[in-house]
């Protein structure tokens, strides 16, 4: 039986194994590659995000919106759905080979919920020609 979520150390885990998949993978590999230079400093700051998303007790700093926007904006708006499907994918995967419980449902439908908004925030930011 595997455990839930419970401490930071968890997140990390998870966090760190997700974009261990985020690297390998084909599609989305390119995306994070040119995007982060310090891995290190970035799975922090997303364990950070997810904690504090999670559990509710560290507080996140940080502009996700914003960075996604960019992203998409140095890729030339080539972000679609389907970077979305593939990454919630790649979340659940990760979450069901780590994790069951309350804690990692949660960690499934924040993403969902997530990568919908962040999803149709950068479709709006595009300027329509």
């Amino acid at each position: 039986m595997k455990k839930d979520l419970q401490t930071r150390e968890d997140v990390k885990l998870l966090v760190a194994s997700f974009y261990d998949k985020v690297r390998a993978d084909t599609v989305l590999g390119p995306f994070f590659k040119e995007a982060i230079k310090d891995w290190d400093a970035h799975i922090e700051r997303l364990t950070t995000f997810w904690e504090a998303s999670l559990f509710l007790k560290t507080k996140y700093t940080g502009n996700p919106l914003e960075t996604h926007i960019k992203v998409d904006a140095d890729h030339q708006h080539s972000i679609t759905q389907v970077q979305f499907g593939l990454w919630l994918n790649l979340w659940f995967q990760t979450i069901d080979e780590l994790f069951e419980g309350d804690y990692a449902q949660n960690a499934k439908f924040k993403a969902r919920k997530m990568g919908s908004f962040l999803y149709l925030k950068i479709f709006e930011a595009r300027e329509i020609k």
